[in-house]
């Protein structure tokens, strides 16, 4: 399995940045993807994820209605749009996979940091 986040970066606060998930090495299209983030000296924070066929999202409450998650399963990746930046928001952005029988998703990547800051 091979995951490869991207996108983060220095954003004003309002601002707008665009993550996306690149993976390999398992069938995309079975299964659900996430993405979770760890601010500094915090633990795991779920965001937001998407069913396999991508009809079905789920937002965490500090980020719904400013965050929207999306997947291409033809190039196997998954994005996450973020507007309306907090610097709350600052933070290690993670993409996640969930296997089948289970709860929680598992992140196999080394993560996109977001910095929001004026």
């Amino acid at each position: 399995v091979q995951v490869e986040e991207s996108g983060g970066g220095l954003a004003q606060p309002g601002g707008s940045l665009r993550l996306s998930c690149a993976t390999s090495g398992f069938t995309f299209t079975r299964y659900k993807m996430g993405w979770a983030r760890q601010a500094p000296g915090k633990g795991l924070e779920w965001v937001s994820g998407i069913g396999s066929d991508g009809s079905d999202t789920d937002y965490a409450d500090s980020v719904r209605g400013r965050f929207t998650i999306s997947r291409d399963n033809a190039k196997k990746t998954v994005d996450l749009q973020m507007n309306s930046l907090k610097p709350e928001d600052t933070a290690l952005y993670l993409c996640g996979i969930r296997w089948d029988h289970r709860d929680e998703y598992d992140y196999y990547g080394p993560g996109t940091q977001v910095t929001v800051s004026s």
